[in-house]
């Protein structure tokens, strides 16, 4: 349910009956024996509001910001390099070579989670790193886009940011019988170990568990035969032989086999509605909004296609003037 906010959670014979805020408006209530409390840097908040702090979660918030800039090098490899204050960072070929993504930053954070944003002097320090390792030099003039991101991590008591432990840390408690699982930590890189962990800790309550299956089946889209995408790029380009090259390039890398679904029910470029540029046609949005959760432009633009990068300003604001609430309704 996105973009819901968990309001309430009460324990009662067993189980916990969950207030939930739709949008910002519609409320509703939904009743569950367990509840895995991922919600990352407000992982503490969630704990709390079963109105007992026992045993609560304890995070660090970490802050760490990217900056993407055109490209700096002709390679498809990414390189890693040190700062002088010992950080190591990335940089890592971005939407097809066009770009260089830089990053990240590791700054304690204590502010407003839902307004985080890369600051000048992240941007800057970011810029001034690569400038000592690359010889196309940079400002932050130069800088097309940032994005940043808090990390909820296990508190440590690690003397400085970086130094704080990356690994994830799984804490249960019950309340009236019924179970919280809190997620602290953790990353994308151990997303799979993490949720097996998580399910194995949780065993009693959810005993319907299929073992350590994760590490061989594949994600949306990725049941790609023989695991070779370009001999899949090239039967699929031949399904669709009216449809542009780059944009089909995209879309197969986007979504894997999932293309299909997305094709549906075209035989020409007419059938793909309206066209935003860059690529974006009306059957895309559509799909991302019915399967993938889209609800605004920027949830299509930077979050689901990054194709904000590629659009100029006056199509980014046609997408948002013709984006139909009604869809995500």
């Amino acid at each position: 349910m996105t973009r819901t906010k968990c309001i309430s959670l009460e324990s009662t014979g067993g189980h916990w009956t969950a207030g939930l805020r739709v949008d910002g408006h519609t409320e509703k209530r939904v009743s569950a024996k367990t509840v895995i409390n991922a919600a990352g840097p407000w992982v503490d908040h969630v704990a709390g509001i079963t109105g007992s702090r026992e045993n609560a979660p304890s995070v660090r918030l970490v802050k760490g910001s990217h900056i993407i800039v055109p490209s700096l090098f002709d390679d498809e490899r990414c390189f890693i390099f040190q700062a002088g204050d010992g950080r190591i960072v990335f940089a890592i070929p971005y939407e097809n070579g066009r770009f260089t993504l830089i990053g990240t930053t590791d700054l304690p954070f204590d502010g407003d989670l839902n307004a985080v944003s890369a600051s000048d002097d992240e941007i800057d320090y970011l810029c001034k790193l690569s400038n000592a390792y690359f010889a196309r030099q940079i400002t932050p003039d130069d800088v097309v886009s940032t994005y940043s991101g808090v990390r909820p991590l296990f508190e440590d008591h690690a003397a400085d940011a970086s130094s704080v432990t990356r690994d994830y840390v799984l804490k249960v408690k019950e309340q009236d019988g019924a179970q919280m699982l809190s997620v602290i930590g953790g990353k994308i890189t151990t997303y799979r170990k993490l949720a097996e962990d998580a399910l194995k800790v949780l065993k009693s309550a959810l005993p319907k568990q299929s073992g350590s299956w994760t590490a061989t089946t594949p994600l949306p889209g990725g049941d790609i035969a023989g695991a070779e995408f370009d001999t899949f790029e090239r039967d699929s380009a031949a399904q669709y032989p009216w449809l542009d090259a780059a944009v089909h390039h995209r879309l197969a890398r986007t979504y894997g086999t999932r293309l299909h679904e997305v094709l549906k029910d075209t035989s020409s470029e007419t059938d793909l509605g309206h066209h935003y540029g860059a690529g974006l046609y009306q059957q895309e949005v559509d799909y991302l909004v019915r399967h993938e959760f889209a609800r605004t432009c920027e949830d299509i633009l930077d979050r689901r296609t990054k194709l904000g990068l590629h659009m100029s300003p006056e199509e980014i604001s046609a997408l948002r003037d013709h984006f139909d609430p009604r869809l995500v309704a």
